[in-house]
């Protein structure tokens, strides 16, 4: 009857051991995925605007899509993967251009360059760069306005171009959101005029 007990007893402090471990083991994994961008952590359990309205180096991006009116649209199911510019690529456009767009009466016009950086659907720098590969070295991907990015390796990076020819590159990948996924890239990447 005790070693009954002593089997028990054991059998119970292996499985809280077991169990407990693969808790942490679980915690762990999720805290890895948490990624750093503009010095804000984001959260893989956080939608994509959620997540961006921290990231110090998006506040012009943030700016553009309240001002837009797809805030809702981004906090939504989707899954959408989204090429986030920074605030450096956005000063980048000639003078003036920012401004302008921000405008009420250009809502129309910067619906159509932000979502020019938006896909349908989660595709990850795996997938990404499958596409890329089954391409033969290039990627054709239909952005939610309607137009075309090309994707290609360059120097290891995934580079970005828009219908106009100018390129953009993949400075951080893979920040998952719980409505898809953000690469965030150095240059803003424009619909054709």
């Amino acid at each position: 009857m005790k070693k009954k007990n002593l089997f028990s007893s054991v059998v119970l402090v292996l499985s809280l051991i077991i169990g407990t471990t693969g808790f942490a083991q679980n915690q762990m994994n999720k805290k890895a995925d948490v990624k750093t961008v503009g010095g804000a952590p984001m959260y893989p359990t956080k939608n994509i605007v959620e997540n961006a309205v921290n990231s110090k180096d998006h506040t012009t991006l943030v700016a553009a899509v309240t001002a837009a009116g797809l805030v809702e649209t981004l906090q939504s199911e989707g899954p959408f993967t989204v090429f986030a510019p920074v605030n450096q690529a956005f000063e980048a456009l000639p003078d003036g251009t920012v401004e302008t767009l921000l405008k009420p009466e250009n809502k129309k016009a910067l619906q159509g360059v932000l979502t020019y950086h938006v896909l349908s659907g989660k595709f990850d720098a795996a997938a990404v760069v499958a596409a890329i590969k089954k391409g033969n070295g290039t990627a054709t991907f239909k952005t939610v306005a309607g137009g075309q990015l090309m994707a290609k390796i360059k120097d290891g990076n995934v580079q970005l171009t828009d219908e106009n020819g100018r390129t953009a590159l993949v400075t951080i990948a893979d920040v998952h959101q719980s409505n898809g996924v953000i690469h965030v890239i150095d240059t803003v990447v424009l619909p054709k005029s």
